[in-house]
């Protein structure tokens, strides 16, 4: 889903709100239309967009990098969002993501606003001393622009707790004798960061689909409530297919932080079997119709090697395996698709050919409209990025917490808190979707956000 299709949907769902009798405590017709109108236009735009070039000397001479620090809204608290490296960085995939960690923000009522930061760079192509200055150049450049009271950035595709770590550091130099460990989350634990952070994401992810499958829909069962949705029928037959002894098959685009822990959440899940048959990064995808051994595979990628790509590296991981393409893992035969790669992966060109029965974002914005419209169609079940994979900046909350304190919380709290957090927004969604007639889910989740974030507005005096 792109910047455009972002703002289309917040300016559909600003206008059903603003024909919402009672919306915003607000009678009057014309008073409630001009009120959403005003918060239709100041969500659908941007606070600041800050671009800068980073200059580092390598190798091959000087570069100069396209860098971005994107703050969208800060009406719920401040600016909260990841730092990605990557090569696909450009100012409108940023303030995209900016905007939908706003959106991100609001749905789970954290005390944060959106925002997101990028660099122009392949970091696969570069040594670590000089990933190591690209981090502190980008400090150097924002500095005005983040801090544990302004704009909290987290790492992100490309990045990690190491980088993190080096940008604190740089933070703390400039900032001499001020708060700095609230500055960035996702640090390493060493470092003032939380217990289970790297974690959080693809645990969150998994979460949003098995709470689905398993609590919430037994609950639903239990006071024998009916769904007209063909959703509900194919979580039915899920469910029915598991509770016959047989595996739900998982398939897992992507094998970093979110995909392997999402995979491993899968493999491991005791209350109903389900069986890894897929997995894969930007190079391939590893196919196995009884199941891969994900255990090995995380051990195979733990120091950022990519996936088996031939015969000799699948004996080398002791893995059992056939080899397809990267892109095959979208189409393969499967029950559940966890997208956990990048954004723009499934869309009118390839949707016919997806056979998941469940779609989960574990990436951001991986599913264009247009797609979206037509699973829904199809009956089935698409856990938008905004809900599923919030347990990154959940468990930042709780490491920002953590740092206000300076007391180290315990990784068995910070997953208990987080999943709490989560669970209670999962059936706020799950309940409001499935009871609905005609909206996808990731309509009942921008319709949820997006009325809390015009309420506050409305409160705060903006909107006149």
């Amino acid at each position: 889903m792109k910047r455009k299709e972002t703002q289309a949907l917040i300016e559909s769902v600003m206008g059903e709100l603003a024909q919402k009798k009672g919306f915003l405590g607000i009678e009057d017709e014309e008073k409630r239309r001009f009120m959403c109108g005003s918060a239709k236009e100041i969500l659908k735009t941007t606070d600041k967009i800050i671009k800068s070039y980073i200059r580092v000397s390598t190798d091959g001479g000087i570069m100069r990098i396209p860098a971005y620090r994107v703050q969208h809204n800060n009406i719920s608290g401040f600016y909260k969002g990841g730092i990605r490296y990557s090569e696909f960085v450009n100012e409108a995939e940023v303030e995209n993501l900016a905007i939908l960690m706003t959106l991100k923000n609001a749905l789970h009522r954290l005390p944060f606003g959106g925002a997101k930061g990028g660099v122009h760079v392949d970091p696969r192509k570069f040594s670590e001393k000089e990933l190591n200055l690209i981090s502190k150049k980008y400090v150097q450049r924002f500095a005005n622009d983040i801090g544990p009271n302004h704009d909290i950035p987290a790492p992100d595709l490309g990045t990690s707790e190491k980088v993190v770590d080096w940008m604190v550091g740089e933070y703390k130099t400039i900032n001499p004798g001020e708060p700095y460990l609230g500055s960035f989350t996702g640090k390493s634990v060493e470092n003032g960061g939380a217990l289970g952070r790297r974690e959080a994401t693809g645990r969150g992810t998994f979460l949003s689909y098995s709470w689905l499958i398993d609590q919430w829909a037994v609950k639903q069962e239990s006071v024998q409530t009916k769904f007209g949705k063909k959703q509900w029928e194919t979580l039915q037959f899920l469910k029915e297919q598991a509770r016959n002894g047989v595996s739900i098959r998982v398939a897992v685009q992507g094998f970093g932080n979110v995909g392997s822990v999402a995979a491993y959440e899968a493999a491991h899940y005791a209350n109903y079997k389900h069986t890894v048959v897929a997995v894969s990064d930007r190079f391939t995808t590893l196919y196995h119709p009884e199941g891969l051994d994900i255990p090995k595979l995380i051990e195979y990628t733990k120091d950022g090697r990519d996936l088996p790509r031939n015969n000799e590296e699948l004996t080398l991981a002791d893995i059992d395996a056939e080899i397809h393409s990267a892109t095959d893992v979208l189409t393969i035969d499967t029950d559940v698709l966890i997208l956990a790669a990048i954004e723009d992966q499934i869309h009118q060109e390839n949707m016919d050919q997806v056979q998941a029965k469940v779609l989960v974002e574990g990436a951001n914005a991986p599913i264009s409209l247009e797609a979206d419209d037509y699973f829904e169609n199809k009956g089935v079940i698409v856990i938008p990025d905004i809900l599923a994979n919030a347990g990154g900046v959940i468990v930042s909350y709780l490491e920002w917490r953590q740092s206000r304190v300076t007391e180290l919380f315990t990784e068995a709290g910070i997953i208990e808190d987080m999943s709490k957090q989560m669970i209670e927004t999962l059936d706020n969604v799950y309940s409001a979707y499935f009871s609905s007639v005609d909206r996808t889910m990731r309509n009942v989740c921008f319709m949820l956000a997006l009325e809390r974030l015009t309420n506050l507005l409305y409160r705060h005096g903006k909107l006149y």
